[in-house]
């Protein structure tokens, strides 16, 4: 390991001293000793400086010594990583230490397995500097399952402990013991974190030892060989829902030397990745070749993992944004063509309700925590009162009651444009992340797609019109088809989703003016639509106003 030239024997000396801190902190549960006592307190001292001085070479060598390479600066991140997590090793010894001088009787905790987990420490101490100079990642997996041992220890002990409690025994003793092993178990969560270190200076990328348990199991589903110690996991995403996203290079199947274009690898949480699963079978029998093939799916508990076809071409919101203006106009056409043939395939004569200041009322309380001036009081000003808000939230719901879809069409169910997928060479559309698809108003999906537009950060005027123009072109094709359909509701109802859309999207804006844009284009939509209550005028006859959608 190339990286560990400048700090090797700082390295070294640090694991040597924290396994000395750990056989010491054992010695003295064994036979107290208060000269050893003192010697394991003096000796953290050293420890800390150590941390120290590998930390500093840590970042000097991340910000002068690598010339970008970003192989080696994974390496050092991980030393720095290991090393803070050993100190805090070193620091629960001394703790356990201490901890043992409360025993009334010395000899008490004998009575419970505490050699046990000195035994897994130890031998995970021992594996540290192989695994990480060879970047073994099959040694970094018996260092990360060392954790789960001592959790298993740890229960044991407890409930021993908590009988003895309820059976009268010294509960000072009792009390004292559990707080020991409670160090020796957290312990375990710091060789944790330094088996998934060195797991990532081996792989180049941030794994939690559940997250590569999922992707080996789900490739050996598929009949590949794990590829991820050869560096050929790319992370490509994270989602706000939790799932990790990567795209693993992998060959095609157990012979060596045949590539494929790699598969899409996703976990998180089962249910939803359950409910995606069965969402891409039906989407691909609407439209095969829409949605990404799954290649391969397993559940583990409350946790799921899956593979996926890996989609060619780039997604929507990257073709707007840096597109030639004539494919940019091409990803338009065939985006548009697309969403008529599949709202016209599914759709269902039945009347729906989109819920849309529902949908915002459940997300008040994260838009409030971001922005708290937005929750604004009844005022008045000249003679004239201003509602508050939340006052003008149950006036749309009112309004919301009396407006349904007269039909239903399977939407995507999170229409941002970096969920669409253009391939020009295929000249097709694809839809990802389709775990909120469902039968519902397609004004969910149009209104997502127009703020996923608006929200942008893009202040370039050429950029700006791009953006302007896609949003015009979507809005008068979905009029078009509510014309079609006969849908007379279909602007008043746009228009309760535009309010959900831009005030629930100002919770992930920190640029306070851009967050206020977004707020007040939605309370004037809901104002606007109060006046067309009042004047009594039918719906069908309610125009969304365009310039809300232009910034």
């Amino acid at each position: 390991m190339k990286f560990l030239d400048g700090v090797e024997e700082n390295f070294r000396f640090m694991v040597l001293e924290v396994t000395k801190q750990v056989e010491n902190a054992l010695k003295v549960l064994e036979h107290p000793d208060p000269g050893l006592v003192v010697k394991i307190e003096s000796r953290d001292d050293y420890i800390d400086n150590l941390k120290s001085v590998i930390e500093n070479k840590c970042f000097s060598r991340i910000h002068t010594g690598f010339g970008g390479d970003k192989r080696a600066i994974d390496q050092a991140r991980a030393v720095n990583i290991i090393t803070a997590n050993l100190e805090r090793m070193a620091d629960h010894a001394v703790n356990i230490v201490m901890q043992q001088q409360y025993l009334r009787d010395p000899a008490f905790i004998k009575r419970y397995d505490y050699r046990a987990f000195f035994a897994e420490i130890m031998k995970a101490l021992h594996l540290v500097i192989r695994a990480l100079y060879n970047q073994d990642i099959a040694l970094a997996f018996k260092i990360c399952r060392v954790e789960v041992t001592l959790d298993t220890l740890f229960k044991t002990n407890f409930d021993a402990i908590l009988a003895d409690l309820r059976k009268g025994e010294s509960p000072e003793n009792c009390i004292t013991c559990h707080n020991i092993f409670r160090y020796l178990e957290r312990m375990g969560d710091t060789i944790l974190n330094i088996g998934e270190a060195i797991i990532f200076a081996a792989v180049g990328e941030k794994f939690k030892i559940h997250q590569y348990e999922a992707l080996k199991q789900t490739l050996n589903q598929l009949g590949q060989e794990v590829p991820i110690s050869d560096g050929e996991f790319h992370s490509i995403w994270g989602t706000r829902s939790g799932c990790r996203i990567g795209k693993v290079e992998g060959t095609g199947g157990r012979q060596r030397g045949s590539r494929t274009s790699g598969v899409l690898f996703k976990e998180g949480n089962a249910a939803k990745l359950r409910n995606e699963a069965q969402n891409i079978n039906r989407w691909k029998s609407v439209m095969p070749g829409l949605p990404p093939t799954i290649q391969a799916f397993q559940e583990d508990g409350d946790s799921a993992s899956m593979l996926m076809e890996y989609l060619g071409g780039c997604t929507y919101q990257e073709v707007v944004l840096t597109g030639a203006p004539d494919i940019a106009a091409n990803a338009t056409f065939i985006l548009l063509q697309t969403v008529h043939q599949l709202w016209s395939d599914t759709i269902r004569k039945e009347s729906v309700r989109g819920g849309y200041i529902r949908q915002l009322q459940s997300r008040l309380e994260d838009v409030y925590r971001m922005h708290p001036s937005f929750k604004t009081p009844r005022m008045g000003l000249e003679g004239m009162e201003i509602p508050a808000f939340e006052e003008l939230l149950a006036s749309a719901a009112e309004i919301e009651q009396g407006l349904e879809a007269p039909f239903s069409v399977f939407i995507h169910g999170d229409f941002n444009i970096n969920n669409i997928v253009y391939n020009h060479e295929e000249q097709r559309i694809h839809y990802i992340d389709l775990h909120r698809s469902k039968d519902q108003d397609y004004v969910q999906d149009v209104s997502v797609f127009l703020i996923s537009n608006f929200r942008l950060p893009v202040l370039d005027l050429r950029l700006r019109e791009r953006l302007d123009r896609v949003m015009r072109e979507f809005l008068h094709f979905t009029r078009a088809f509510a014309a079609e359909f006969g849908d007379d509701t279909f602007e008043a109802r746009l228009a309760l989703g535009l309010v959900r859309s831009f005030i629930t999207s100002s919770r992930f804006e920190f640029n306070q003016r851009f967050a206020k844009e977004m707020y007040h284009r939605g309370v004037f939509l809901m104002q606007d639509l109060l006046a067309h209550s009042r004047s009594s005028c039918p719906w069908r006859g309610y125009r969304l106003p365009e310039a809300v959608l232009i910034y």
